[in-house]
């Protein structure tokens, strides 16, 4: 019988999980009294107070001393390294003593775990950082590779129901060339008729712009960008001028803050016949007077459906990406009744130029249980992907 213990230490409580032979046996959060821990505000000086119930925990599941195979702990706030499974040892422990990266309670995890497998004269290690907290939890424990596999899964998955994929650029970036090397797999992989749209939100100086059309057009092979209208329209006519392609003009985003900016209200502008108004009308209004709807949309946030209303009523004609619906709450009902174009050209279009973003309310069906009980996590996927094709049928 093979045991291995899982350490992963919070801001107040410790999470445990016990092992046998690979499957889990027994899993507990701890909790340590509020007191405390205010006793020992360096995180460093908390490691014989959270060992002590982790201890207990052991002795409680009959696993003396010496009988643990390997102890894993969460990883701390570490020095620049790729997301994997790292050996605990001396230079790794120092790294979390020193907190220069700062205090956080998973810099714990490497000690806890070091203190433990000497216990039980079994290796130490820690595994993934906390600046992955972003990934799937299916991908969270093999860094770029999980993530390679997951989108890879997704892809193959969601591809029977979805009219697009659109790839964020900056999961892959952040892993610098091979990041970029994993997501011209991804691509390779998505079966042909599913368009690429690659989100990365470009536009600069033209120099600059020309060259960014060149790597997602060109590089990456995308079929439609987003692309940000801070710099003016004329940042964006190097995307524009590509035959075949597509741009989404960030309008109205999905995320909290968006209004910050984006409702601010602008002076009247007589060229355009507009009243003083909010930016994102402005730059909707700017859009569909540039005749621009056969190479460009506007990308309006689920989670904003009154905007998205007053956007659609003001530019009847524009193709709208939706992002928001699914994990951020955005209201799926009213994308559906005003999203779709109602005027030339994209009211002529499938589907009216809607395109509805749905992706981690996706991607979590690989980790969660399936109603129907599938053990298979592309089949989880394959689920979630049809239910949502469903909800959101653009096309019916």
């Amino acid at each position: 019988m093979t045991l291995i213990l899982s350490v992963n230490p919070g801001a107040t409580s410790t999470k445990v999980g016990l092992f046998e032979d690979g499957a889990p046996r027994e899993a507990r959060s701890l909790r340590h009294g509020d007191a405390e821990l205010a006793a020992h505000p360096r995180v460093a000086d908390q490691l014989a107070l959270r060992l002590l119930p982790v201890r207990a925990f052991l002795a409680e599941q009959g696993v003396a001393p010496g009988r643990l195979a390997a102890v894993a702990g969460r990883g701390g706030l570490l020095k620049p390294l790729p997301s994997g499974t790292y050996r605990v040892d001396a230079a790794l422990l120092a790294d979390a003593a020193r907190a220069a990266r700062g205090e956080h309670a998973s810099n714990l995890g490497g000690p806890m775990a070091a203190a433990l497998a000497e216990e039980h004269g079994c290796p130490a290690f820690v595994v993934d950082p906390v600046s992955v907290d972003e990934l799937a939890a299916v991908a969270r424990v093999s860094g770029l590779a999980g993530i390679e596999r997951l989108a890879r899964l997704l892809v193959e998955a969601a591809a029977p129901y979805a009219a697009a994929v659109k790839p964020n650029l900056a999961f892959f970036e952040a892993y610098g060339p091979p990041g970029l090397a994993a997501l011209e797999r991804v691509l390779a992989a998505t079966p042909p008729g599913v368009l690429v749209i690659v989100d990365a939100k470009r536009a600069d100086v033209e120099t600059t712009s020309v060259r960014q059309a060149a790597a997602l057009f060109d590089a990456l092979g995308a079929d439609a960008v987003t692309v940000n209208p801070y710099l003016g329209l004329d940042a964006l006519a190097p995307f524009l001028e590509r035959a075949g392609r597509f741009a989404y003009v960030l309008c109205r985003t999905s995320n909290p803050g968006a209004g910050e900016l984006q409702d601010l209200v602008v002076a009247p502008d007589a060229s355009l016949g507009a009243p003083a108004e909010a930016l994102h009308r402005r730059v909707a209004r700017r859009v569909a007077a540039a005749g621009l709807g056969e190479r460009a949309g506007l990308v309006v946030g689920a989670t904003a459906p009154a905007e998205l209303a007053e956007i659609r009523a003001l530019v009847p004609g524009l193709a709208f990406l939706v992002p928001g619906v699914g994990a951020q709450g955005g209201d799926a009902a009213a994308v559906m009744g005003a999203g779709p174009a109602t005027g030339a050209p994209a009211g002529g279009r499938s589907g009216g130029g809607l395109l509805v973003n749905v992706s981690r309310g996706i991607a979590v069906a690989a980790a969660s249980t399936s109603d129907s009980g599938a053990a298979d996590p592309g089949e989880r996927l394959a689920e979630a992907a049809h239910r949502w094709a469903a909800a959101l049928a653009v096309l019916s």
